[in-house]
């Protein structure tokens, strides 16, 4: 997905406990093994100075699709860090929360993200709901939201909160009723946060654009 909509040049980097199956042109890094961090808390490890990456990084969870073009995610305010305004901004006018499905820094950004965490990192995982939450009890200035557009809940804002029922066939949860997107003329990204995952998802629109 990122090779059909990215123009600029750039490494992928997929960091993994798990390379089976890659891709061999994509690049693998190890994930450090840190007795206590697992899943999502391991997006600290981003602003680590000494990650061994140079320059301005993107991350992307793996639970989202990609369907436009996303130069403007690295030519967007270049050199300041930039995170999605939590879903939640849906339901609460001004909400003020992070979403860490999609976020961008310089090597070395923010540092105290990753060094406080580290150093206290049993306590916080055990306060807070999430690493996002971790980033906006850290960050209190210096960042930016990307514009709402841009990247949109696939189920809250793209398909309007279709009820959900369990999926027998598939494990988890899934719309009642495939449908079809609402697309805004900015958006590129889609995020799947909570049910149903993209390559469980019973729309014919998500099947032909997440691959």
């Amino acid at each position: 997905m990122v090779q059909r909509n990215l123009t600029l040049n750039y490494r992928f980097i997929c960091f993994t406990e798990d390379t089976t199956g890659i891709n061999p042109q994509i690049e693998t890094r190890p994930l450090p093994v840190t007795q206590g961090i697992k899943g999502w808390w391991y997006k600290p490890m981003f602003y680590n100075p000494e990650l061994g990456l140079n320059g301005t990084i993107l991350f992307l969870d793996l639970d989202l699709v990609i369907f436009e073009n996303i130069d403007k995610l690295f030519e967007y305010k270049p050199g300041e860090f930039c995170i999605i305004r939590d879903f939640n901004r849906m339901r609460h006018a001004g909400f003020d929360k992070f979403n860490s499905s999609v976020f961008r820094l310089e090597t070395g950004q923010h540092s105290h993200v990753y060094s406080n965490f580290m150093a206290n990192h049993n306590m916080i995982c055990k306060r807070y709901q999430g690493d996002q939450d971790w980033m906006r009890h850290s960050i209190k200035d210096g960042f930016n939201y990307w514009p709402d557009e841009w990247i949109q809940s696939y189920k809250w804002e793209m398909r309007d909160n279709p009820k959900l029922v369990l999926d027998r066939k598939k494990g988890g949860r899934n719309f009642e009723k495939p449908g079809q997107p609402k697309i805004k003329p900015d958006t590129s990204i889609a995020v799947f946060h909570g049910d149903p995952n993209p390559h469980k998802c019973a729309d014919y629109w998500v099947a032909e654009n997440w691959r």
